[in-house]
């Protein structure tokens, strides 16, 4: 069973870093995408960034984080990375690790909706915010 573990989460001041681990335990079959969604209070969960694990060279990123935050993987530790620079208030919420076929990512991202039983593991979610 898949199994996915986050960290890295806190609190940072206006133009900040901070950088999200997410780790994975089990095995997956085929191609497949491991990567962020973030939900903020009152608001949807919606797509951050994510990349194919399998070649790295497939990645997305929002228009609101696109040049500011840059997604990674090292299949050794079985660990995606999110490096999260220039933070922003508005990038406060709590960020969800997500796996899945990368059908299911280009799929939800094409139609902007959000199905989150397609996904095969989900991570229990680290808060980010970003304050002075």
């Amino acid at each position: 069973q898949l199994q996915l573990v986050e960290s890295g989460g806190g609190l940072v001041q206006p133009g900040g870093s901070l950088r999200l681990s997410c780790t994975a335990s089990g095995t997956t079959s085929g191609d497949y995408g491991q990567g962020w969604f973030r939900q903020a209070p009152g608001k949807e969960r919606e797509a951050v960034s994510w990349i194919s694990v399998n070649d790295d060279e497939t990645t997305y990123y929002s228009d609101s984080v696109k040049g500011r935050f840059t997604i990674s993987n090292d299949n050794a530790k079985k660990t995606v990375y999110l490096q999260m620079n220039s933070l922003k208030p508005e990038d406060t919420a709590i960020y969800y690790c997500a796996t899945g076929p990368l059908a299911t990512w280009v799929h939800t991202i094409t139609f902007g909706r959000l199905d989150i039983d397609v996904f095969d593991a989900w991570g229990q979610g680290t808060p980010v915010t970003v304050s002075s």
